[in-house]
């Protein structure tokens, strides 16, 4: 009976693992290029950011950048622009909070370049091209460092 209960709760944490590793920021970046083409890998992302409380600036970065990019996943069109307009403030107030964070720099420029032109979103590009340039070398991330190369084309 005893290694029942032993089974079961070695069962249940494993799910709590894996439920966990989605809101590691090192997965989200890993993930994060896959989010405009995989519509449940962004709203699973999403829904676990949703749950985090007091989101530090970067959590709430990535919450913003995913919320733009479910706007590409939504099917109607008000949704669609609600969505992103929820993204982007999210994205703004990060930055707000950090202005010199790298990442959060990345996390705009990432939105902006790939940002419809009539949405209006795209007055950072140059500034946050040149801050991360500057920067890059001191990323310690992998997934970060692959994000920004893919992103400059380098």
């Amino acid at each position: 009976m005893l290694s029942q209960y032993i089974l079961i709760i070695g069962f249940l944490l494993s799910f709590s693992t894996i439920d966990s590793e989605v809101l590691t920021i090192e997965k989200i970046r890993e993930d994060y290029m896959h989010y405009a083409t995989d519509k449940k890998k962004c709203e699973s992302a999403i829904e676990s950011l949703a749950n985090v409380e007091n989101k530090n600036s970067l959590q709430l970065g990535y919450y913003g950048a995913l919320q733009t990019i479910w706007a590409n996943h939504a099917s109607n069109p008000i949704g669609k622009l609600n969505t992103f307009i929820k993204g982007k403030k999210n994205i703004e107030k990060a930055i707000a909070e950090d202005n010199d964070n790298t990442e959060l720099r990345f996390i705009r420029l990432s939105i902006q370049t790939n940002a419809p032109y009539f949405l209006n979103y795209r007055s950072n590009i140059e500034e946050d091209k040149s801050f991360i340039i500057k920067r890059k070398n001191e990323i310690q991330s992998i997934s970060l460092r692959n994000n920004i190369n893919a992103l400059l084309k380098e």
